[in-house]
């Protein structure tokens, strides 16, 4: 089924405003969900907001809280997220980054006992509309084994970096395992297996069937040993640079919260005037678009451009949504 970016946005709002939000915290994630899903990013949109519902009502997520700057010195600062909506504290994070950077070039906020913050892509397009660079990452609950171990002790530890482009900006949203847990149960809810290998079964079997994979909870890292490693490097910068818990941390608490977050902000006409660096982009996107696909009619695109496409033909023709999910929602 097909939902209007409207519909959609209004009746998540109304669920947010009765669960005691205030209206701009009810806007903002309402918009964050509704955008993510219209983007093509249901896995962490309106796929999330029922169990995100549940995490208010258990008390895991504090909807009055408002982070709070713990911390400052030249271009950093070190934030408190109180627990509040992770997608409040991020957006409320990045925003001050983009002012620091704004101010002095460079700016970086930590953020500690926040909680899930969604689609990560979200922060890092959020500093390229403001003509920044933007890297931001977080740590989560143990969710992915390191590697050559059989039992589960890193997260996936998302990473996005955004770059501003004029002609479509180029942002890399992606977890630490192959596929992220969002990506595989929509594969599982399709009733597809994905087209690599992505993970072990319990027995330790390489397989590319998600609920096998998401019952083992043991996801293939990307890159093998190096998206291991990189998952473990991002978890050590997060716990440090906030202060606030580390994976093996947020694995003892009954839900996953309280996770540690890095927001990083770099104005690119520090180095070269817009029109310069946006020529250089453009070239190197220009030479990623003449590669040889290996089928025919497969086009070669660069991270964030398909984003564009499927928004515009969402807005037209309305954002797909799972009916049994669309059901829930509206009986929250």
């Amino acid at each position: 089924m097909r939902i209007r970016y409207r519909e959609m946005e209004d009746l998540l709002r109304g669920i947010l405003l009765r669960e005691g939000f205030s209206e701009d915290i009810a806007d903002l994630i309402a918009g964050v969900h509704t955008r993510s899903t219209c983007d093509g990013v249901a896995s962490h949109g309106i796929n999330r907001f029922q169990l995100f519902i549940e995490y208010v009502r258990e008390g895991i997520v504090d909807p009055h809280a408002e982070p709070e700057c713990l911390n400052r010195g030249g271009f950093a600062e070190q934030w408190e997220g109180h627990m509040g909506s992770g997608v409040w504290n991020a957006h409320r994070a990045m925003v001050r980054c983009i002012e620091i950077a704004g101010d002095r070039g460079f700016g970086i906020v930590t953020l500690r006992n926040t909680n899930h913050w969604m689609r990560g892509g979200t922060y890092g397009w959020q500093a390229a509309n403001s003509g920044l660079i933007g890297i931001c990452f977080t740590n989560t609950k143990p969710n992915m084994p390191a590697w050559g171990a059989a039992d589960v002790r890193i997260g996936n530890n998302p990473l996005v970096i955004a770059i501003p482009r004029k002609n479509g900006h180029v942002v890399l949203d992606m977890s630490m395992s192959q596929f992220s847990y969002g990506a595989m149960q929509r594969y599982l809810s399709e009733g597809r297996h994905m087209p690599v290998q992505a993970g072990w079964d319990r027995d330790g079997v390489l397989t590319n069937d998600p609920a096998e994979i998401i019952a083992s909870e043991r996801p293939l890292p990307a890159g093998f040993w190096k998206g291991s490693a990189l998952a473990v490097v991002l978890d050590l910068l997060a716990t440090l640079l906030s202060g606030g818990l580390a994976t093996h941390q947020i694995g003892l608490r009954d839900s996953e919260s309280a996770l540690s977050q890095v927001f990083i902000c770099l104005d690119p006409k520090l180095f070269a005037p817009e029109e310069e660096h946006n020529r250089w982009l453009n070239d190197i996107i220009e030479d990623l678009h003449r590669s040889v696909p290996m089928e025919d009619g497969m086009k070669i695109l660069y991270p964030g451009e398909r984003v564009w496409e499927t928004r515009m033909r969402n807005l037209r023709e309305g954002i797909p949504v799972d009916p049994e999910i669309w059901k829930k929602i509206t009986e929250l």
